[in-house]
């Protein structure tokens, strides 16, 4: 498989530029193209998404642990002509106080995939030449392929910047100028989501592919791609993964027609992880999204509800007028029907959000705040739930703007062990709610006793 990893110094270089032009122009060729994103980050997989046709993959040695990170590439890669990682912050910067892991280095070594290094080279010259050399020695075990320079501001400058790059011995593999025309609006949470500006998206998606096809080398940029060895490693499958579990001891599915798990989608609830819905149809279930913005009714005979991450409280007005489906969903809880609800759907069960109405079920209140919430978090269920028995072990994240009043409840649904001890979330009757997103490709034991609950329901 055909790969590279886009990294850069730092954050805010252009890796998510420089990786979506490079997705869509080589889809444009006429390639399959595999999308994936080191880290725990929704956004950019939409981005990926959009400019590949295929589901944008997220590949985080934190959450899932090194050992799942090829794998879930191969999973996802499957079938593809070329594959594109796009890198998480700067090439080194991983989980605060452990050392690579989690980093785009680590998750390159782990896929034994060239990186190519996106330089903002907007304030430097020669300079450049010493600050890749030292990306480039800082990890042997790192193959860095090339570099492709950002936001470079004239045909003198990038001669400057050539000069001193060939003198380093490292290929310049593209040039892209200054283009605020293709810049994608960002708010409190990074960019704004591919579902909130679909058509804004897609014109924005084909100008940076045209600025990559302009400015870089794609038949250099693949030749690299195909000096990534073989990985020695089966592809991970939700059906594989499942079988392991439930040789572990874990639930299943009792016999009869496929339970329905409702899935929360739309403007309002974009992150998801693709692998989850993998699992809950490998688990036995029909899973449908509904979209709480429109839809005044949960799908038709649910027998489960997955409310996952999103921008909520950007939507609030509008999720508080659709009060049919807020009853529904309410109803649906208070009979005990399995809930699992994740950051935005934790703030859509709240009683209220910044002071609009939502769904009444948990005896909380939920509001905007200017502190940023943001990192890794090892956790352990500390009250049984439809979706994780007490003493199961995740490592999640959580990234929010918002506080949730109180926060926990009589039952929480994690206690946190690193790196601050507390306890966070809700469980009561089916409902588990919680700001940590977690991936379940790590503990396929919590699809199955999901849809082992909702399959109990009449």
């Amino acid at each position: 498989m055909p790969r590279l990893v886009i990294a850069a110094p730092s954050s805010g270089s252009g890796k998510t530029t420089v990786a979506t032009g490079l997705m869509a122009a080589f889809s444009e060729r006429g390639l399959a193209v595999s999308p994936h994103k080191a880290g725990p980050d929704y956004i950019d997989p939409g981005y990926h998404a959009l400019a590949t046709g295929r589901p944008g993959r997220n590949l985080d040695a934190f959450m899932c642990g090194p050992e799942l990170v090829a794998p879930l590439f191969a999973h996802g890669a499957a079938g593809c002509d070329l594959a594109v990682v796009e890198g998480v912050m700067g090439l080194y910067d991983g989980a605060a106080g452990r050392g690579e892991l989690a980093s785009t280095a680590q998750v390159a070594k782990l896929l034994r995939a060239p990186v190519v290094l996106v330089v903002d080279a907007s304030s430097q010259s020669r300079s450049v030449a010493a600050l890749v050399h030292g990306f480039a020695s800082f990890d042997p075990q790192v193959r860095l392929g090339g570099v492709i320079l950002n936001k470079v501001g004239s045909d003198r400058h990038e001669v400057m910047l050539r000069e001193a790059l060939e003198e380093a011995g490292m290929p310049v593999l593209g040039v892209l100028r200054r283009a605020p025309q293709v810049a994608t609006p960002a708010r409190h949470l990074g960019l704004v989501p591919v579902a909130e500006r679909r058509a804004d998206a897609v014109a924005a998606v084909a100008a940076l592919a045209e600025q990559v096809r302009q400015g870089c080398d794609l038949d250099a940029l693949m030749a690299l791609a195909r000096t990534a060895p073989s990985l020695d490693c089966e592809p991970w499958s939700p059906a594989s993964a499942l079988a392991h579990t439930r040789g572990s001891g874990g639930g299943a599915p009792g016999s009869g027609a496929a339970p329905v798990i409702a899935v929360a989608g739309g403007a309002a609830f974009t992150f998801s992880y693709a692998e989850h819905a993998e699992l809950l149809t490998a688990a036995g279930a029909d899973v449908v999204t509904f979209d709480p913005l429109r839809d005044e009714a949960l799908p038709a005979a649910t027998t489960g509800l997955v409310i996952g991450g999103g921008f909520p409280e950007v939507y609030a007005p509008e999720l508080s007028a659709n009060a049919p489906l807020r009853a529904a969903v309410a109803r649906f809880a208070e009979a005990g029907g399995p809930v699992a609800a994740e950051c935005a759907g934790l703030l859509y069960l709240a009683r209220s959000l910044d002071g609009k109405p939502m769904c009444g079920v948990l005896d909380a209140d939920a509001r905007m705040s200017e502190r940023l919430t943001l990192g890794y978090r090892e956790a352990v269920a500390v009250s049984d739930s439809a979706l994780a028995a007490n003493g199961t072990r995740l490592r999640g994240h959580e990234f929010h703007r918002t506080v949730v009043e109180p926060g926990a409840g009589a039952a929480p649904a994690w206690g946190f062990t690193h790196p601050e001890r507390r306890v966070e979330g809700f469980v009561q009757q089916g409902v588990h709610a919680s700001y940590l997103h977690t991936h379940w490709a790590a503990e396929p034991s919590v699809a199955l006793r999901f849809v082992a609950a909702a399959a109990a329901r009449p």
